[in-house]
């Protein structure tokens, strides 16, 4: 694996790499999780997006917000590794780009996201906490979760 990050906000995307997010995230939040939902909501204008490319195929991604765009806090959302890419414990590292862009980027430590409950052990091992009941996001369980 030839693991090369890119950070770019949305004005600086190529058509093609706008192409390929869309495409993986619909294969993923869409598709493999079979949840009809509206992916393009308007928020990615505002966001700065963490795209893992391997040998020029986008193969992870995950778009950040500042404080106040999407939570108070910074947030991370939309985090998404390719099926054929999972066993390689990406979605990890891609956490740790995620956050060390949002300290980099924004000057930021506290995060907020929106988490698919049951991801909540692999949120909690970067060091999130749940502060908040279950509730349904698309029809799927979600948790609040922190990081300070």
């Amino acid at each position: 694996m030839n693991l090369e990050w890119k950070i770019k906000r949305f004005e600086a995307l190529s058509t093609q790499e706008l192409y390929e997010i869309l495409q993986l995230r619909s294969e993923v939040f869409v598709v493999e999780q079979n949840c009809v939902y509206q992916d393009i909501d308007g928020k990615d204008q505002k966001a700065l997006h963490v795209i893992g490319e391997d040998n020029g195929t986008i193969v992870a991604y995950a778009r950040l917000f500042k404080p106040h765009d999407y939570f108070n806090e910074a947030s991370i959302g939309r985090v998404v590794v390719k099926e054929s890419y999972r066993d390689k414990k990406l979605g990890h590292v891609l956490m740790r780009e995620a956050i060390q862009v949002i300290k980099s980027h924004f000057d930021q430590r506290k995060i907020t996201i929106s988490a698919q409950l049951y991801l909540k052990r692999f949120y909690e091992s970067h060091g999130f906490i749940q502060i908040s009941e279950t509730y349904l996001e698309d029809d799927i369980p979600h948790i609040r979760m922190k990081k300070d």
